[in-house]
């Protein structure tokens, strides 16, 4: 059993980084609707709202790594030029979207999207991490502010989504390959 360094590099991208932070968003929306929600405290607990921050501060994390390794690691593996007379565009993902009228809108429309668009979730999650970081229990009472902290969590939820199925399409019909090849184990 053995994987590629790049693919391993882009599985630890989207489904190590990526699918952790799509994950985590179910918690962050839960607390973070409870506490918007009509009837709820006023002021979350010191503790809860010490948790709420180190569990969006790890969704920070999740976010930013997925998008930095996405753009400075598996990002320019794809977008490899083929030397002059090279037939087989299968090492060089961009050009062999590129090269077919039927998957060239995989690299305007989704690649696009994930070098542009998913870098909202990561700076939309910073923002509400640092907003309930700075003002602490007392943002219970500042509804105006946790609605708009909760419109921040949705449009990051949607960015990564459109981004990861992307990515996955994008993996499937031109998967970054090649690098060292690392033995898992070997076969009966």
């Amino acid at each position: 059993m053995e994987i590629s360094l790049r693919d391993l590099m882009t599985v630890l991208h989207g489904m190590g980084f990526g699918a952790l932070f799509m994950l985590a968003f179910s918690g962050a929306v839960a607390e973070l609707y409870r506490m918007s929600a009509p009837g709820a405290p006023p002021q979350p607990s010191a503790r809860e709202h010490k948790l709420l921050v180190l569990y969006l501060s790890v969704m920070v994390v999740f976010a930013w790594a997925a998008v930095l390794s996405g753009a400075y690691v598996v990002y320019p593996w794809y977008r490899g030029v083929a030397p002059a007379g090279v037939t087989d565009l299968a090492d060089y993902p961009r050009q062999l979207l590129l090269s077919s009228h039927n998957t060239s809108g995989w690299h305007s429309l989704g690649m696009e999207w994930k070098e542009h668009v998913a870098w909202l979730a990561p700076i939309g999650m910073t923002m509400v991490a640092y907003v309930f970081a700075k003002y602490g229990p007392a943002i219970g009472g500042m509804r105006q502010i946790r609605a708009a902290v909760l419109a921040f969590v949705v449009v990051a939820f949607i960015a990564t989504g459109v981004a990861g199925a992307f990515g996955a399409f994008l993996n499937k019909y031109a998967p970054v390959r090649g690098g060292a090849t690392i033995h898992i184990m070997n076969g009966e």
